[in-house]
């Protein structure tokens, strides 16, 4: 990333600059949307400039930039995709800008608790919901997590993987409809019983579909997520000035507010 995400500019303020307002193009992964919405919000605020916002799976995004497609900030849910951007000289270095961590969404009448998540979890009568692995980070988490379960379970990985289903995430996954939360509505459509997926994610399932459950997992099984960012070669000056504007106390409050963990 351009010397701008140096350590000191954590604590930048960034003021007006009509003169100079233009649009900035960010990609930004899916379970980032409700706060990336209201990060860009203040910052269009702040600066007088606009911020075009895609969103999606991170490497989907990153297939997408690596294809010509114009970006400017790349935020992924993982490390990475944006660092395979920049060991191809397509992007400055990448900086970690908040953490996350898995969770179980269950169907209001599945019988499950952090205690018994993996017993269910291999249960043949529970249809178990991932997102897509390489597609979307969320799913490689899920896989991550499949592979910590073995040190609990022998035989554990193999029967998980093999049961996954892939809902949510790859190019082909069904779309919800406008305005509804993507794992709300898979669940609201009963396509599982359980659902591996971003505790952040999970709360916004949650409201979409109040009678789901959240489950915590176990420290033998808990997995964490971290988030990278990226500013791609040849992004004008307002597209470093969003990267700092992330990563600045305003952005990290609001990504607080929706449930990520700070960076440090």
């Amino acid at each position: 990333m351009k010397s701008t995400l140096t350590a000191g500019l954590l604590a930048m303020t960034v003021t007006a600059q009509p003169a100079l307002a233009q649009e900035v193009r960010l990609h930004a992964a899916g379970s980032l949307k409700a706060a990336m919405i209201d990060i860009t919000d203040a910052f269009e605020a702040a600066t007088g400039a606009t911020v075009a916002r895609n969103f999606g799976p991170s490497g989907l995004l990153r297939e997408r930039i690596e294809q010509g497609e114009p970006a400017e900030v790349f935020a992924s849910a993982n490390m990475r995709h944006p660092q395979t951007l920049a060991d191809a000289g397509l992007s400055g270095a990448v900086t970690m800008f908040a953490r996350n961590s898995l969770c179980g969404l269950a169907q209001e009448d599945t019988e499950v608790t952090s205690e018994t998540i993996l017993d269910v979890m291999l249960s043949d009568d529970i249809r178990l919901g991932t997102s897509t692995p390489k597609a979307d980070p969320s799913g490689d988490y899920a896989w991550e997590l499949f592979g910590k379960a073995e040190a609990v379970r022998h035989g554990s990985t193999a029967k998980l993987e093999a049961k996954a289903l892939q809902l949510t995430g790859g190019p082909d996954s069904a779309k919800p409809p406008s305005g509804r939360n993507p794992y709300g509505w898979v669940m609201s459509e009963d396509r599982a019983d359980l659902f591996l997926t971003y505790c952040t994610n999970a709360v916004l399932a949650q409201r979409d579909t109040p009678t789901l459950q959240i489950v915590q997992l176990p420290d033998a099984l808990a997995v964490g997520a971290a988030y990278g960012l990226t500013v791609l070669q040849g992004a004008s000056a307002q597209a470093d000035d969003l990267a700092s504007f992330i990563l600045a106390p305003d952005g990290q409050n609001i990504l607080a507010d929706y449930g990520f963990k700070p960076a440090q």
